[in-house]
């Protein structure tokens, strides 16, 4: 699908007003360098091996702070035999924390680097102050709808609530660990897969978005970069264990929602409070798998009952179909609740570009 800007937004790509076709030069300017500065191919080459190094550096510094490097290391070298290969442990929330911010990390000293020598501003990859405000209602939206879906499955006997896990100071503790560890996955993800390689797919795609259509290529080389960044991100869950295909379609839909959140803000801060409160609230609040892995130090033990179509079965509510009425309703809910924002230009912005390029910054 495409996701229409709102017209006040987009005043260079009008119906009424098409851009002139001298403003669009059928070839770069360079093997390296086109109308947006570098060339998105070259871009992309550069930030995944940066992201790669920096993130083993940060992990590395990490276990080496902690004293875990050596035994870490042995355990690599020589893993133990596994006995009972059909046990899979319970995720702890400071391992998700670790493993997730240190990412994030080596996501933003490659995004930063690679800013730079593209002559940008790094809040044009989707996390800058000015939509920081969006944090809070997306968070807000993403425990409501959650708790939504639980409250469906709960209602047609598709989950069950066992016993409660813990009380008081433990579970509100581990309820804060769990909040710290799932807005470390939403900065991660979202920047990993709605950052950087979304912004740079756009620009890279755009010549190709011009010729379907001149006045909506902004949005419909938006729309493709989202669609396959979507795969990025729903084949980022095929490594779970216990995630099924349905759930992994759930997971495209849900990218796609995070994608029209990011149109329509022109940040990736809703995205990232929606997916930290949807996450927790599955992981910790409830109890229920999430995509198929099971949090230690969760507040209920629950379990799913009823045909695995409905109930999500061992993946968890995110496998249910029921997940699709609760997207949609998300799309709704994005599009009535949160102000339009511009996206951000195309063209570098820290330093002058030709003139005949200056039209694309409205782009």
């Amino acid at each position: 699908m495409t996701f229409n800007q709102p017209d006040h937004l987009q005043p260079n790509l009008s119906p009424i007003e098409p851009t002139p076709p001298a403003t669009t030069p059928a070839s770069p300017t360079s093997v390296f360098l086109g109308r947006f500065g570098l060339r998105a191919g070259w871009s992309a080459l550069i930030f995944i091996p940066l992201f790669i190094v920096f993130s083993i550096l940060l992990i590395v510094l990490a276990l080496g702070i902690a004293g875990k490097l050596p035994q870490t290391i042995a355990d690599m070298t020589h893993p133990a035999k596994v006995t009972t290969p059909h046990v899979i442990p319970d995720v702890r929330a400071l391992d998700a924390f670790m493993a997730d911010i240190l990412q994030f990390g080596g996501l933003v000293l490659a995004g930063l680097i690679v800013s730079r020598i593209e002559r940008r501003r790094l809040s044009v990859y989707g996390i800058g102050r000015a939509r920081l405000f969006d944090f809070l209602p997306g968070a807000f939206w993403g425990l409501a709808t959650l708790s939504l879906l639980v409250a469906l499955l709960r209602s047609t006997h598709l989950l069950v609530f066992d016993t409660r896990a813990l009380y008081g100071t433990p579970a509100f503790l581990s309820g804060i660990k769990w909040l710290a560890a799932f807005l470390a996955v939403g900065l991660f993800e979202e920047y990993l897969s709605r950052g950087f390689l979304q912004y740079t797919l756009t620009r890279g795609v755009y010549g190709l978005a011009e010729k379907i259509s001149l006045p909506y290529a902004r949005a419909i080389a938006f729309t493709i970069a989202a669609f396959f960044m979507s795969l990025f991100f729903s084949a980022g869950h095929l490594h779970n264990a216990r995630e099924n295909p349905i759930g992994i379609v759930m997971t495209f839909l849900a990218a796609i929602v995070f994608s029209y959140a990011l149109w329509r803000t022109g940040s990736l801060w809703w995205a990232i409070g929606f997916h930290m409160a949807w996450d927790w609230a599955q992981s910790f609040l409830y109890g229920v798998p999430d995509s198929g892995q099971i949090s230690a130090g969760r507040l209920f033990h629950t379990h799913p009952t009823g045909n695995p179509v409905f109930s999500g079965g061992i993946d968890g509510p995110e496998g249910s179909v029921y997940v699709i009425p609760v997207m949609l309703l998300c799309i709704l809910i994005i599009r009535f609740t949160t102000k339009p924002g511009a996206q951000p230009p195309l063209a570098p912005d820290l330093h002058p570009v030709p003139e005949h390029f200056q039209d694309e910054r409205a782009a």
